[in-house]
């Protein structure tokens, strides 16, 4: 599998993928991740790729032409390429969608920046729209990092252990119960004593009871979806 990023600022996504699972992934050619620089495809002098907003309004837009020229290199090489823009005026990204486009051949991140990009790339180019909460970065780079690390782990063979997948917060309506590590007594707090007898039937009811209470008081609109599909 593939991932692109589409961004003026590769940089600040590099680093995340020389260490740890990711890096493992990508040695083992599970996945490859590759960058594009809309500033190269710019036809200013200076290689501006932002302009004033048309009707007015604070801040600059990145303008269409760096963008166009930029994605339409991209999928006249691939044209399988899954395009996904990242902003905070589209529907919110979910585990299923993570699940789903891990099996994707091709997936790729367009990064805004300033006050956004215009409406009319996304228009052109878009495959999907994904916000990752009501809040507003700085850029689009950070958002592209969240949902690449979410599909990656999806692919098979990312993850050490696949069945780390299937007890997972979102796996289920449930989030997950907590996890406990040793020593089994520390500053005097100890882990539940069920966790401790050896009795898998009665550890899995316990880890549902406290899924169901940790959903409850973070989640409870979860729960609620929990009980609709019980029924």
């Amino acid at each position: 599998m593939q991932f692109t990023f589409v961004t003026l600022f590769s940089n600040l996504v590099e680093g995340y993928f020389q260490d740890s699972i990711l890096k493992r992934a990508i040695d083992k050619n599970l996945f490859s991740v590759h960058y594009l620089d809309p500033r190269k495809f710019s036809l200013n002098k200076h290689f501006k790729v932002d302009d004033t907003a048309v009707g007015g309004g604070a801040g600059m837009v990145m303008n269409p032409q760096p963008l166009f020229d930029a994605l339409d290199s991209l999928k006249s090489k691939n044209k399988n390429a899954h395009i996904i823009f990242l902003t905070p005026v589209a529907k919110q990204f979910k585990q299923n969608d993570a699940k789903r486009l891990a099996k994707k051949e091709h997936v790729v991140f367009v990064s805004g920046r300033y006050e956004g990009i215009d409406e009319r790339v996304i228009e052109e180019f878009a495959d999907e729209v994904f916000s990752i909460g009501d809040y507003v970065l700085t850029g689009g780079e950070l958002a592209s990092l969240v949902l690449c690390d979410a599909i990656s782990r999806n692919i098979e063979g990312v993850l050490g252990n696949s069945d780390s997948l299937s007890i997972e917060s979102f796996e289920t309506e449930l989030l997950e119960a907590p996890s406990f590590s040793k020593p089994k007594l520390y500053k005097e707090n100890s882990v539940p004593k069920e966790y401790l007898k050896g009795n898998h039937s009665k550890i899995r009811t316990l880890k549902i009871a406290l899924s169901k209470c940790k959903t409850k008081f973070f989640r409870p609109e979860q729960l609620l979806k929990h009980k609709i599909t019980k029924r």
